[in-house]
């Protein structure tokens, strides 16, 4: 069977009428949303999640854009000319140096169990492998992957083929942003307010600095930080002068009705005050006056602050939880080689 794309990647010899080819697109984008949708039912997808939710073609063509250089490092699936799966390559250095590569990978149920998902992630494997001699990161490079707890399938290959799973992330909502618990006082000399330009290094700091003993966290910088800045339902805990704490919330921009608390940091010495939860509540309630009728957020199950305490103190529920696993990247003949996780 040939290729049919032009890609230079090799058909699927032992699976006839199944071909791999590279991304092309704008065109892609429409059969790349009809996968995740196909995919829903079976691994228990959920729609709103700000985690890993159902996009459309816009929110796909978006996600696609942000890649370093899409059309090397997305593979479609092919069955009889029709796309019935996807694959994507990311990659980013964590606090610690290390490089994570993460892979992802979508397959419509009905070509499941037939050795399709195994190409799928040799393909990436092997992207991965180019990538790490490209950027000559082996001495701190590994492998990620990411699966829904519900996702059967993915999780089953991901361990078969030696991952291991590292951590994961916990998905909760609140429902119903109409009826929000009463804040309680705040210590002397505590306000809250909102955060303008001036604070924004603040800020970033103030989240930086809380994840200085956590593991497995990306490197986020200032500048990554201000790129994406949408202050306007961002609220700090002032004492006196200085940035005590910081609810970071956001609109969701394709679903108005979501909102999304994306950070909650308190610093350490004024944590166990109250300021959390003041926090909290008071980014929630401008959720809900611009517009949100829910609200999301996520956080490690190895949370060291007892965070699941503070957002179900608030009406929080648990919805879904996402597993990252590793692998250490092998090394091979060329060189290419990497360190135990």
């Amino acid at each position: 069977m040939s290729s049919g794309s032009g890609s230079g990647l090799a058909p699927l010899e032992r699976l006839p009428g199944y071909d791999l080819r590279l991304y092309r697109g704008h065109n892609d984008h429409d059969a790349m949303a009809a996968v995740r949708l196909g995919c829903a039912q079976r691994d228990r997808t959920d729609a709103h999640s700000v985690l890993d939710g159902l996009p459309t073609a816009a929110e796909i063509a978006e996600a696609s854009a942000k890649l370093d250089d899409p059309f090397r490092n997305q593979v479609l699936v092919e069955h009889d000319g029709d796309v019935v799966g996807y694959s994507t390559i990311t990659w980013w250095q964590e606090r610690d140096g290390t490089w994570l590569y993460l892979h992802r990978g979508y397959l419509l149920p009905e070509h499941r169990g037939q050795g399709i998902g195994s190409a799928m992630l040799d393909w990436a494997e092997g992207r991965i492998r180019q990538l790490v001699q490209q950027h000559g990161t082996a001495p701190t490079a590994v492998i990620g992957a990411n699966a829904m707890a519900s996702e059967q399938e993915a999780t089953a290959l991901l361990l078969e083929t030696g991952y291991r799973r590292v951590f994961s992330l916990v998905e909760l909502e609140l429902s119903d942003l109409r009826h929000l618990p009463a804040e309680g006082p705040l210590p002397a000399g505590i306000r809250i307010g909102a955060v303008d330009p001036s604070n924004y290094h603040a800020a970033w700091k103030t989240v930086v600095d809380s994840y200085a003993n956590a593991a497995f966290t990306q490197k986020w910088t200032l500048e990554s930080f201000l790129a994406t800045a949408d202050p306007t339902c961002w609220r700090a805990a002032w004492d006196a002068e200085n940035i005590a704490g910081v609810a970071l919330c956001s609109i969701r921009r394709h679903d108005p009705t979501v909102g999304e608390v994306e950070e909650l940091s308190v610093r350490a010495q004024s944590r166990r005050l109250g300021l959390g939860r003041a926090l909290l509540l008071d980014g929630v309630r401008c959720l809900r006056e611009h517009g949100a009728e829910t609200a999301r957020l996520y956080t490690g199950t190895a949370n060291p602050h007892r965070s699941y305490d503070l957002y179900e103190s608030v009406g929080f529920r648990r919805q879904n939880e996402y597993v990252r696993y590793r692998k250490p990247i092998a090394v091979r003949s060329d060189g290419v080689g990497s360190t135990p996780l």
